[in-house]
């Protein structure tokens, strides 16, 4: 293995790849999707330059100062929110590991371990550990497993709940910032007293928790050795590894650690670390916005019906950035609830909502551009409007983003990327990158300090990977895939029409891949890429 720093300053992303692909199975909205779209990781990457120290590939846990070796202790699943099936016969327990290794005395966390069985015993293969997206998500009460195509079949898979999630003893709960999420769908999206309401519930959660917990301890190279201690304290040699989301980044950040115990690892729509920022945020969703509008161009019966929905979209964007619509709709459990359509919420819609549900993409602009925002606002009030279903560990997220992405860019370069992709956008929504707005507000009152350089290096391995995304995925987008792979040289691309993010979770192809791949990661069969549909649109009858 060899493991490099790069400088990325000249590294440019060319034209959005081909998208001329088959076409998807439709997928019927239930509200399972509607929280899932409000759980989303969100994530976002800037091309900037990622030279740091060289990181060491020995595969030992480099602590910096003495402490007790971890233990796994068997013990009960840990309770989870809902029901979670994977759990049912599960070996359980936890892993006890220090809060901080560059301090002495630090104390110790207890992180929710479960072990699934594998179907077949003796397992007959290395397991698979899972790495949850975010941050914030929890790889136990949410398991990164499609369970029409179970992995479990010759070996056992391993879940563990990140340090600061739902299921670890010092979870980073924020709810005020769901209470925000919940108030932000009847405020203007870019104005400044949505910013100081946004900042003022950052601060709040900050102040409740600081006080009690080393918030700077909620990091990717803590977590990296979480799981380095996972896998000795299981007596386990070699295991396998996949990752979603946030957990690519921590994937590849723990591949520097720990090569030679890595058979094969699965990356599902991909996070570099080593270009971690606001500023990625916007490849991701152009690509995903100029696939989804040529799918309707490709489509007779959507072309005829929605011309120029492109063109009809940015439009949209800059008439309601400057004249927003104000309406009201009901939301079940909650009741009347204001909604404001402005550019800013047009944009963020897209990202990570109008990709998880394509099908009313086409439909829900042409309404909004004849006046009537309330589909818009309905489906925006379903994922916001509900603070008590807020499952993300807030606390842990801003800890990782607040030390390795905000300081290793600046607002210049942030800028430079939105203009880039966008340049037709009003100036006052390319300052905000979607999902994450006045994020670098938030972490000048988060208050944590910067991650080491070294933590933006580029990983370089021969370790047998699977780079997998999905053309609608307008939070990490299949460029970014394309990214890392280049670096991997036992890689396989995948990209799946139609997939959002999170592929895994897409029938049936995406997760047909990922078993193919961990039965033989040298040769796994991607061929449902070619044959894969595009979801077709609904197509409303004429106004």
């Amino acid at each position: 293995m060899l493991w490099v720093c790069q400088d990325l300053s000249e590294w440019i992303l060319g034209p959005s790849p081909d998208t001329r692909f088959g076409r998807s199975p439709f997928r019927v909205v239930d509200m399972r999707v509607v929280n899932q779209i409000a759980a989303i990781a969100f994530v976002s990457i800037l091309v900037s330059s990622a030279c740091g120290s060289t990181s060491d590939p020995s595969g030992s846990s480099p602590t910096t100062v003495a402490h007790p070796p971890a233990e796994f202790v068997e013990g009960p699943c840990a309770k989870t929110p809902n029901p979670v099936p994977l759990l049912e016969n599960a070996r359980c327990g936890e892993l006890v590991v220090p809060v901080n290794r560059t301090r002495e005395d630090s104390g110790s966390l207890r992180l929710a371990v479960a072990i699934v069985p594998s179907e077949t015993q003796p397992p007959a293969k290395a397991p698979i550990v899972f790495l949850m997206g975010g941050p914030g998500q929890d790889a136990v009460t949410d398991p990164p497993v499609n369970p029409d195509v179970p992995l479990n079949r010759d070996r056992d898979l391993i879940l563990m709940g990140q340090r600061g999630n739902i299921t670890s003893s010092s979870p980073l709960s924020c709810p005020e910032i769901f209470e925000f999420f919940a108030h932000r769908i009847g405020m203007a999206w870019n104005a400044e007293s949505t910013r100081d309401a946004y900042v003022e519930a950052v601060q709040g959660c900050h102040d409740r928790l600081a006080p009690t917990v080393d918030l700077s301890a909620f990091n990717s190279t803590e977590s990296t050795y979480d799981l380095i201690d996972l896998r000795k304290a299981l007596g386990l040699e070699k295991w396998n590894v996949f990752s979603h989301s946030y957990g690519t980044d921590l994937a590849l950040i723990y591949m520097r650690h720990d090569a030679d115990a890595i058979e094969s690892i699965a990356f599902d729509g991909v996070t570099p670390p080593s270009v971690g920022a606001l500023g990625w945020t916007w490849a991701s969703a152009r690509q995903a916005f100029d696939n989804m509008v040529e799918a309707c161009e490709d489509q007779p019966t959507c072309n005829e019906r929605y011309p120029d929905l492109g063109a009809t979209f940015i439009r949209l964007v800059n008439e309601l950035e400057a004249k927003p619509i104000t309406t009201t709709v009901n939301v079940e459990g909650v009741g009347e609830t204001k909604v404001v359509v402005d550019g800013g919420m047009l944009l963020n819609w897209f990202v990570p909502v109008a990709t998880h549900l394509p099908t009313e993409f086409p439909s829900t602009v042409d309404e909004l551009a004849h006046g009537n925002a309330q589909p818009i606002a309905s489906r925006w009030a379903e994922v916001w409007g509900h603070p008590e279903r807020g499952v993300l560990q807030w606390g842990l997220t801003l800890s990782i983003w607040c030390r390795e992405w905000i300081p290793f860019e600046t607002v210049e370069q942030s800028m430079q990327q939105a203009e880039k992709e966008f340049p037709e956008l009003p100036e006052s929504v390319r300052a905000q990158a979607p999902q994450l707005p006045f994020l670098r507000d938030a972490c000048e009152v988060w208050d944590v300090p910067k991650a080491p350089d070294s933590i933006r290096d580029i990983t370089v391995s021969d370790i047998p990977s699977l780079v997998l995304s999905g053309t609608y995925d307008g939070q990490t987008g299949a460029v970014w895939g394309d990214y890392i792979a280049k670096d991997l040289s036992q890689s396989t691309v995948a990209v799946v029409p139609g997939a959002a993010h999170g592929v895994y979770a897409e029938p049936p192809c995406g997760a047909e891949i990922i078993a193919s791949f961990f039965d033989d990661p040298e040769k796994p069969d991607t061929s449902c890429t070619d044959t894969t549909p595009l979801p077709a649109y609904d197509i409303l009858p004429p106004r």
